[in-house]
């Protein structure tokens, strides 16, 4: 199967660098809109089968445009919206405790998927149930599917799922609002990475709460 992770587009608290993972969460901005609207001409050449969407209205804003293009109706699952930010919530991505959201993500996307985001999840639940939403993809048939999802969400379950993605690469590579992922495999095989915003991505950095870069590249 060909998946296509994508980034919603712009929010006001993405221009805030605010941690906003809560549901049902803001809408888009105009330059948000502006991207949602560029989806379909910049995936003409995928021949998307099944679209999905999270819980969370900026995804589903966001993929409309595509799915009046191409005659989908969106698929709405919470397992794949954002990685709760629990405590941390509406904290400026940048600042100094705000930064511990992404350092818990790539610390489960290095295995220690034990730990608990303080007052949230931990990545054992974050991952499953992302994987759940791939595997019920996977068992529909479908040769292409997207998922309009989000950037914490999308980097860790790359890297932790995609056998040449590693956290260093992730870590190096802010994922920008209406950005792409695409892989191939399925849950049964495993998965590969095939590009990461249109680079080719070649077996094996860092960025703020949905996507942005921020400056401890440990994370």
């Amino acid at each position: 199967m060909r998946l296509l992770l994508i980034r919603h587009g712009q929010t006001p608290t993405n221009v805030d660098f605010l941690l906003d993972t809560g549901v049902p969460g803001p809408g888009l901005t105009a330059l948000g809109e502006r991207q949602a609207a560029a989806l379909p001409e910049a995936l003409a050449g995928e021949d998307i089968e099944v679209l999905y969407v999270s819980t969370l209205t900026r995804t589903q804003l966001t993929a409309a445009p595509l799915a009046a293009a191409r005659g989908l109706a969106p698929i709405v699952r919470d397992g794949i919206r954002e990685v709760s930010a629990g405590d941390l919530e509406l904290l400026p991505g940048h600042s100094e405790r705000g930064q511990e959201y992404m350092r818990t993500v790539f610390a489960w996307a290095a295995g220690d998927t034990a730990l608990r985001m303080p007052g949230g999840e931990t990545g054992d639940e974050a991952l499953a149930r992302y994987d759940a939403v791939i595997a019920e993809a996977a068992a529909s048939g479908a040769r292409t599917v997207a998922a309009v999802s989000h950037g914490a969400a999308i980097r860790l379950w790359t890297t932790a799922r995609a056998d040449n993605v590693d956290v260093a690469f992730a870590a190096a590579r802010p994922l920008e609002n209406t950005g792409v992922v695409i892989l191939e495999g399925s849950p049964a095989d495993g998965w590969k990475a095939v590009s990461w915003e249109g680079a080719v991505v070649e077996p094996a950095g860092e960025s703020g709460p949905a996507g942005e870069r921020l400056e401890s590249a440990a994370e």
